[in-house]
């Protein structure tokens, strides 16, 4: 049969070790069905095919993130933006919202970070200034701390009397009084005070970002929010306006809805299945709750906070395998990776005496930010895919220097688990950093910012990667994590056909010059879904 699309006279990185480099692809309908050069791929012309002279441009597979927040960052992009240079200019923005927004209205937004702050946070009663008339709401860069003014605490029902929640805190002042913080769990008591937005409303802003994403150069994504995310993709699913490839991982509390209903890993299509199953281990670098064996730097006795721990992992896990489900697990600090592969350890000896391959269940750990070293070959050992986020080290490089010393040598150690055999999957744990998958690929392989800081050899460059092995975390791992590798993780016939046109060849570029590389064309399922060229 007669291909629908031929491209021509391209520079096309397969990243099929059999057949890496090549200038032409032949596609019927979602599918490519040959490649090699523009003369032997020709021949799959018929009278309605498209030609497409590709004039020497580069294409590569397209690319996955395997850890993003979709619906938040969705609503992110709505919102303020809070990841300002200093407090006050956030401030000013909230304040420029407010003034723009009816009284009684919400505002929220995401991004401040107060190492960028001189180590200060914000207080309840400055966001008061800004809106004395609106109930405001601004989660932390990291995404385990929020910022709320006293009229969002009020809407909450949080007042001094009110408990810290089990794996939560409410920051406090001298008088103990709420102080406008929360950190981990104790954020859900505001979130459940947020308006709802309808579904349809959602799925639009859905789409709206999937066009960004697309243009971005993204193909699909591992998302990590909760099921109301699910519903308005299954909306834009039902309508044919799902243009981007989602795996949608579901929180842990969502298990015996997702039983009764019948569905496992891998439940779906290619468009949009269900993944896995997420707990929280503990919480994150910035806040200083990712859960330590030894305490953080200047800040003795703090080892953090165990949210789950390796019995709780086990009981769930052992629930979820026996009906077709994985985890995913989310674990920051050494403690808390050591809890987690002490639980996946006890679970693959379950799953051997069920006789369930660990290949049939893709387990995750997500973040996997610092691991002793006694742990570092265990992911691997155990047939976990390692989901790891690149742009997080240099992002975090100050911070982690700060709070965990020495033991820096040794985190975001994307280049040591891959030396060990794990399945990398590479993300950006959106909106916590951006998106854009080339800042991801850059901070792989440089292990620098695209300010050139911390200086020419980048940051503990014992663990850069090469562009190669890089892009197969966007590529191949993800694909593997969703057990879709028999349909993507590269170009070759029989897969199918997600790819990107981009302005420059990434494989012949100076590494700094990755950050500005742009994608021109955008093919998912053998569909141009962004095209300028």
């Amino acid at each position: 049969m007669p291909a629908s699309i031929l491209l021509l006279h391209g520079k096309i990185h397969t990243l099929d070790p059999r057949q890496p480099l090549v200038s032409a692809l032949a596609i019927l309908g979602e599918r490519v069905v040959a490649m090699g050069a523009d003369g032997e791929v020709a021949n799959r012309a018929g009278p309605a095919t498209e030609r497409i002279d590709l004039e020497g441009r580069t294409v590569i597979p397209g690319l996955v993130d395997a850890h993003l927040h979709l619906e938040w960052l969705a609503r992110s992009w709505a919102g303020v933006e809070a990841e300002a240079p200093t407090l006050e200019e956030c401030l000013r923005r909230v304040a420029a919202r407010a003034r723009e927004t009816p009284p009684g209205i919400w505002i929220t937004g995401h991004g401040w970070n107060q190492n960028d702050w001189e180590g200060r946070f914000g207080t309840a009663a400055e966001l008061d200034q800004a809106a004395p008339l609106h109930p405001v709401y601004l989660t932390a860069k990291s995404g385990h701390a929020a910022w709320a003014n006293h009229l969002a605490l009020e809407r909450a029902g949080i007042r001094a009397a009110t408990p810290d929640p089990q794996g939560g805190r409410i920051g406090r002042d001298e008088r103990g009084e709420p102080s406008g913080l929360l950190f981990e769990k104790a954020m859900q008591q505001v979130e459940s005070a947020l308006p709802e937005m309808g579904a349809g409303s959602l799925a639009e802003n859905l789409e709206r970002a999937q066009e960004r994403l697309l243009r971005q150069g993204l193909t699909g994504v591992h998302d990590f929010d909760g099921p109301s995310c699910l519903e308005a993709l299954q909306i834009l699913r039902g309508e044919g306006r799902l243009k981007l490839r989602v795996v949608k991982n579901l929180p842990i509390d969502f298990l015996e809805s997702a039983l009764g209903m019948g569905w496992h890993s891998g439940f779906g299509d290619p468009w949009l299945r269900i993944g896995n199953l997420k707990m929280f281990a503990d919480g994150a670098l910035g806040p200083q709750t990712a859960a330590m064996l030894e305490p953080y730097e200047g800040s003795p006795g703090n080892l953090g906070l165990v949210v789950t721990d390796k019995a709780e992992l086990l009981e769930k896990g052992r629930r979820a395998t026996a009906h077709g489900l994985s985890l995913a697990v989310h674990a920051i600090g050494d403690r808390a990776n050591r809890e987690v592969l002490d639980g996946f350890e006890a679970l693959r000896a379950e799953e051997t005496r069920l006789g369930i391959p660990a290949s049939a269940r893709r387990h995750r750990m997500e973040h996997l930010q610092l691991l002793s070293p006694a742990d570092r070959p265990r992911p691997a050992r155990l047939g976990l895919v390692a989901s790891m986020q690149p742009i997080h080290a240099t992002s975090d490089m100050r911070t982690a220097e700060r709070h965990w010393g020495t033991r820096c040598s040794g985190a975001y150690a994307v280049r040591t688990q891959r030396e060990f055999g794990a399945v990398l999957a590479f993300g950006s744990d959106a909106p916590v950093e951006s998106p854009d998958p080339f800042l991801g690929l850059h901070a792989a392989v440089t292990r620098r910012r695209p300010d050139g800081a911390p200086g020419p050899l980048g940051w503990y460059p014992h663990e850069r990667l090469s562009l190669l092995e890089a892009l197969l975390g966007y590529v191949e791992g993800p694909a593997y994590a969703a057990g879709l590798e028999k349909d993507l993780g590269s170009l070759a016939p029989g897969k199918l056909a997600d790819l990107l046109v981009l302005d420059r060849d990434l494989f012949s570029l100076e590494a700094m010059l990755i950050p500005a590389t742009r994608p021109v064309g955008t093919m998912v399922g053998g569909a141009w879904r962004w095209r300028d060229f």
